[in-house]
């Protein structure tokens, strides 16, 4: 597909990658962007339709796809991380649960809600903001790897499905970003503009996955070694 004169429904749009992906679509030519966000109010990019969406709320969802008949991109962004390990948490399996309610049923509630949508419209695709964590993890972000790892095999299921009515999928692998969520993290971080830039171009050459960063390639590339990284160090 082409994203000139596209329609684009972006999640989490009020910042960070979201935002980029925005200002991405419009600068590709989108015919009209929609960014969704917990509070509309905080979409302030002038082009972009605001949209009250929570995730994690189905009937936010239904009036989404109500008011939003005419996409033909839908962009899965939204995510939270509580920066939980798997035992050295108390609140772990409480963390893990808000993580996947967003990052893993979220995008899995909007591609169901809007794929008789998209098909209607001639196909369109779907973009799921995945991470270099669906391949690895630490214990920092260990629940939130977990929710990676879901979602990257929710999208490749979602590609098979819905290759049958045209609409392709699109997953986004990235490290760390100059975002909100990685601010306390030191060290080299990928701009969120360029990030988009690369997927948007992506779903344009009907790629299945976008690898967007030396991170991500390195570890997609280590997968079938002897020692890969998610196998961890030995005890």
């Amino acid at each position: 597909m082409k994203i000139k004169d596209s329609v684009v429904f972006i999640t989490g749009a009020n910042r960070g990658l979201g935002l980029a992906f925005a200002k991405a679509a419009l600068a590709a030519g989108a015919r009209k962007v929609y960014g969704a966000a917990r509070d509309p109010k905080s979409i302030v990019l002038p082009g972009v339709t605001p949209v009250a969406l929570d995730v994690t709320q189905p009937a936010q969802i239904e009036a989404a796809v109500r008011a939003c008949g005419d996409v033909t991109l839908l962009v899965n962004n939204a995510g939270i991380s509580r920066g939980s390990s798997f035992l050295g948490s108390p609140d772990a399996l409480a963390a893990a649960r808000a993580e996947f309610e967003t990052n893993f049923f979220g995008p899995w509630a909007l591609t169901q809600a809007f794929a008789s949508v998209l098909a209607a419209n001639g196909g369109g695709g779907v973009i799921n903001v995945l991470s270099a964590l669906s391949w690895t993890t630490f214990p920092s972000v260990a629940t939130y790897s977990a929710t990676k790892s879901a979602a990257w095999s929710l999208s490749n299921g979602l590609r098979n499905e819905l290759a049958g009515q045209g609409t392709q999928v699109t997953s986004l692998h990235v490290g760390y970003m100059d975002t909100d969520m990685a601010a306390h993290v030191q060290g080299d971080k990928s701009s969120p503009d360029d990030v988009a830039r690369q997927a948007l171009a992506g779903v344009e050459a009907g790629r299945p996955e976008v690898l967007a960063d030396e991170v991500s390639r390195q570890l997609k590339q280590t997968l079938s070694s002897a020692t890969p990284p998610y196998a961890g160090s030995p005890a």
